[in-house]
C-alpha cells in the first residue's frame, strides 16, 4: 500500500508586535536582512511573508489612529481628512 507524502510541517506564525512602532523597528531589521542577500532562499521566503504581516499590521494601526483624529470646527467634530 503506497503511503501519500505528509504535508510539511508548518511553524505556527510569530505573534504580532504589541505596538506599532515595535512592528516598524521589527519591520525596518527585516529589510535590511533581505536586501543584504545573506539569507539562505527559504529564510527569504519567510522573511518576506513576515515582512507582509508587519506591514499590514502598521497599516491597520496607522488607519486606526486616522479615523480617530478629529478635528474640532466650529462646536462640531468631523473626520480628520
Amino acid at each position: 500500500m503506497a503511503k501519500t507524502p505528509a504535508a510539511a510541517p508548518t511553524a505556527p506564525a510569530p505573534a504580532l508586535p504589541p505596538t506599532y512602532e515595535a512592528a516598524l523597528q521589527e519591520l525596518e531589521g527585516l529589510v535590511a536582512s533581505l536586501e543584504s542577500g545573506q539569507l539562505p532562499l527559504d529564510q527569504l521566503l519567510t522573511g518576506y511573508q513576515r515582512g507582509a504581516q508587519l506591514l499590514a499590521f502598521c497599516k491597520g494601526k496607522l488607519e486606526a489612529v486616522e479615523n480617530q483624529i478629529k478635528v474640532l470646527e466650529g462646536s462640531e467634530l468631523k473626520p480628520w481628512a
